[in-house]
């Protein structure tokens, strides 16, 4: 689980991670939360789970990330990678 704060809303922070996500073989979901942060659940190879990671660290260019909040968790089974 990822929680990014910053400018992440309205600049296509979810759209990004998605089109990231499927380059990896990343399965998930992202989702704006009510207090302007993204959410994100990922599951994958342990490699590319870092480098999605890493990228969500920085983001599309016209965002701006402050703070990447990080919780491991067990796996969920997730087939996809979907916005929401």
């Amino acid at each position: 689980m990822l929680k990014i704060f910053g400018r992440v809303q309205g600049v296509g922070f979810r759209f990004y991670t998605q089109k990231k996500a499927l380059e990896l073989n990343i399965n998930g979901f992202v989702r704006n939360m009510t207090d302007g942060s993204v959410y994100v659940e990922a599951e994958g190879d342990e490699e590319n789970l870092a480098v999605f990671v890493l990228w969500c660290g920085k983001g599309p260019d016209w965002a701006r990330v402050d703070k990447v909040q990080k919780q491991y968790a067990n796996g969920v089974g997730y087939k996809s990678f979907q916005i929401r």
